[in-house]
């Protein structure tokens, strides 16, 4: 072997790895790229929808919202919920905003009420969306959100879902407490969006316990002052369940039962 050859094996091995990496940066890019955009409040916003293969756009279709956490994005979202199996086994179009990065991490903020706002004109414009059935759930900081759309817009969303809820959105923000149906998951060993409420690592402001917003949106909904689970008989119920487990996380155990009973307790309350 000549030395020019020797020595062009090693430069393209001593270069291989940034060649590997960057193919590798540029799948994973692709891969959780957001599929499309629109423009809320003069801000090009991203997004990604999800139609089941069964669409039919002669028959009005139930719509769910699904909102990512801080730090992640909507297609860490569509994975670690599976919404689409639910949805093309039950026939529903499944939206997966996305957040602002800003100076800091991929986040929603009160701001974001009107991009859902206009996430969901955006859907009908291009879908036929059955306009009495269109339901937002959200994990950690996309629950807290949730919570924030069932009382600025509960004549456009049907019910909501939280799941390990981050509740820094103020109950002032809630300008109109008309009853919106809810259910929520939330692990008793969340070291972030603590269950009994506090300081922790996330943020300086202090998280409301769990059980307190809990018993108050029972309230609002004129429910029972302690939430029950798993009775579906009454109309807009407050339910809650706990669980010992950290988070904040999608409960990876029993995503399908998570993921049914969100279905279940939606059909019911159309």
């Amino acid at each position: 072997m000549s030395s020019r050859t020797a020595l062009t094996i090693v430069a393209i091995l001593i270069g291989l790895p940034a060649v590997v990496a960057g193919i590798e940066a540029a799948r994973y890019f692709a891969a959780n790229r957001s599929s499309d955009t629109m423009v809320s409040s003069g801000e090009t916003r991203e997004y990604t929808l999800h139609v089941p293969p069964g669409y039919d756009a002669n028959r009005p279709t139930p719509l769910v919202i699904t909102i990512h956490g801080a730090s992640i994005w909507p297609a860490a979202q569509q994975e670690i919920s599976q919404w689409d199996r639910v949805a093309d086994r039950e026939g529903f179009i499944v939206a997966y905003p996305s957040g602002r990065t800003g100076q800091g991490p991929r986040h929603f903020d009160v701001e974001d009420v009107t991009f859902i706002a206009d996430l969901i004109d955006e859907v009908q414009r291009t879908h036929n969306i059955d306009r009495t059935r269109i339901y937002a759930n959200g994990l950690s900081n996309g629950g807290g959100l949730s919570f924030l759309l069932s009382c600025t817009m509960p004549d456009r969303i049907a019910a909501v879902g939280l799941v390990a809820a981050a509740h820094l959105f103020q109950w002032s923000l809630c300008k109109d407490l008309r009853p919106v149906p809810m259910i929520a998951f939330h692990g008793t060993a969340d070291d972030a969006a603590l269950y009994e409420g506090g300081r922790s690592w996330v943020v300086s402001i202090p998280f409301p316990s769990i059980p307190t917003v809990t018993a108050r949106w029972a309230r609002r909904n004129q429910c029972a002052p302690i939430p029950a689970w798993p009775s579906f008989q009454a109309r807009r119920r407050a339910l809650h369940r706990r669980r010992t487990a950290p988070g904040p996380a999608w409960p990876a155990d029993r995503p399908v039962g998570i993921r049914k009973a969100v279905v279940r307790y939606s059909r019911r309350n159309p």
